[in-house]
């Protein structure tokens, strides 16, 4: 299977191969791109760009499969828990069908809505269902699938991101919160033995990052990139002054996700996630495990999306420095059906 992650500033491919023993990892590829997101985009001709791009990095990747996997951008999600009564499956999918009006922001002829129950518990009073329902405009799915049939491929399924992170990243038997850090957003999530049981996105990413330590120490926003990359929240670098420009952001990342967790108990009446595991670009900031879980009070660790997948040690090497950006791409991979 293959799973492609078109992000905000690069695009991931990942092609793996599954047997009676598990995932192994056939081909990857990843390039960095410029222009405006694809929920944006309005004219044919940025789409096809976006194709060219895509066909190229499916063949210098070595990619065999032509069916892709895609993401959609948690932004443009909208994912609810619902509580129904001990329903059949046929009676959850026609009840989430009336029920799905009142729970997203926009006309359901709009949307694609799907659905899928999370636990079925008996001995509640009364015995009830919990399912997790996510839609999305059909407009911004429309144009994904566009770009991956531009590139000569077919695309055969389409999910969330948080939804092909908790595949490959969480682990089995916990509840963890997942803190996917993306370019332009920064998505929050608790998965509960594998499944996604609650999530948010926050506009505060690694783009915010970046401003803040370009206006805080008066450098270019490449050169701000690199900085951050480079010395994070470490306190002895530069004399602490681009931890300084960071820690205010990080701060309201962390205030966002206290929100989040404090929600997922009150309202969903769901247990305590148990630790916290990261993703994405910022994730690979130096220090920043050591400084989150100080702010959190909680286990903090980086998610490795090659952690249920055979890599050669030679390539494992390779990827290592570049695992956190594959996340999304991995879990498509390892759709199922």
């Amino acid at each position: 299977m293959v799973g492609l992650d078109i992000g905000s500033k690069t695009i991931k491919i990942v092609e793996l191969a599954k047997d009676n023993t598990g995932y192994s990892l056939s081909a990857t590829g990843i390039v960095g791109y410029s222009g405006s997101s694809v929920a944006k985009i309005e004219d044919d001709k940025e789409l096809t760009a976006l194709a060219q791009i895509v066909k190229k990095l499916h063949k210098e990747a070595g990619v065999n499969s032509r069916e892709i996997v895609i993401s959609v951008p948690e932004p443009q999600v909208f994912t609810r828990t619902i509580k129904f009564p001990l329903l059949t499956d046929a009676e959850i999918a026609s009840a989430v069908k009336w029920e799905a009006e009142q729970y997203i922001p926009i006309p359901v002829n709009e949307a694609i809505v799907q659905h899928s129950v999370l636990t079925r518990n008996e001995k509640a009073v009364p015995p009830e269902v919990l399912v997790l329902l996510v839609a999305a405009p059909r407009v911004v799915v429309e144009k994904y699938t566009k770009i991956v049939s531009l590139a000569g491929l077919n695309a055969i399924a389409v999910e969330t991101e948080m939804i092909a992170l908790s595949r490959a990243l969480s682990p089995i038997d916990k509840t963890v919160l997942l803190v996917d850090f993306g370019g332009t957003s920064t998505n929050i999530a608790v998965i509960k033995n594998t499944l996604l049981s609650f999530s948010r996105s926050i506009p505060i990413a690694g783009e915010a990052f970046s401003r803040a330590v370009s206006q805080g120490i008066g450098v270019t926003l490449a050169q701000a990139e690199e900085y951050k990359k480079t010395y994070g929240l470490a306190s002895d670098q530069l004399e602490g002054k681009v931890k300084g420009a960071l820690e205010p952001v990080l701060r309201l990342v962390v205030d966002e996700i206290k929100k989040a967790i404090s929600y997922y108990q009150t309202e969903e009446k769901g247990e305590a996630p148990g630790a916290v595991v990261i993703s994405g670009g910022t994730s690979g900031m130096p220090q920043i495990i050591s400084i989150l879980s100080e702010l959190l009070g909680m286990e903090v660790l980086i998610g490795n999306p090659f952690s249920k997948v055979k890599t050669d040690p030679e390539t494992a090497k390779k990827l290592a420095a570049y695992a956190p950006l594959y996340s999304v791409s991995v879990g498509l991979a390892m759709r199922e059906e």
